[in-house]
């Protein structure tokens, strides 16, 4: 199950869940939200505000080569971003096997420091005072209902 909302502050938040009672997980995840100054909204309005993107990261500093590899096993990639030391692909999450695979053949040994497929936000927004302890407990209240396996959203965290 997947539920969407506006959080405190103007955030957006994605709740996947992994249930054998979606009344009962919706209950759980609705009592989150309305303790916490946010909605629940209808699927689609939130997710259209992120990037569903397959994301690899490992140590390097050579993005040229790597596209060179991406390129030649055929995989579509976003974008490479090399950043202190790190090389990160965006990929589309059905190239994900297909990108890791061709990284480990291009680079034997390499060891990745990511691997995931992911909602990367388009628009983070950054949340202070009030907006912040109410997301921050929003967050946590998620995290302890036991269906909750992910929660992906805009905000930039401190620290």
């Amino acid at each position: 199950m997947r539920y969407e909302g506006f959080g405190p502050g103007g955030s957006l938040i994605i709740v996947d869940c992994l249930t054998d009672n979606p009344t009962r997980t919706i209950s759980d995840v609705r009592t989150c939200f309305n303790k916490n100054d946010a909605k629940l909204s209808a699927n689609g309005s939130v997710v259209m505000s992120f990037d569903h993107l397959a994301v690899l990261s490992f140590p390097g500093d050579d993005a040229d080569k790597v596209i060179e590899a991406m390129f030649a096993a055929d995989v579509a990639v976003e974008e490479v971003e090399c950043e202190d030391g790190t090389v990160t692909i965006f990929a589309p999450p059905a190239e994900f096997f297909k990108a890791k695979t061709a990284l480990l053949e291009a680079f034997p040994g390499l060891e990745l420091d990511m691997q995931e497929i992911t909602f990367i936000a388009q628009a983070p927004v950054t949340l202070t005072g009030d907006s912040l302890a109410a997301f921050e407990k929003l967050q946590a209240m998620l995290h302890d209902c036991d269906d909750v396996q992910e929660i992906y959203h805009n905000v930039t965290l401190p620290g």
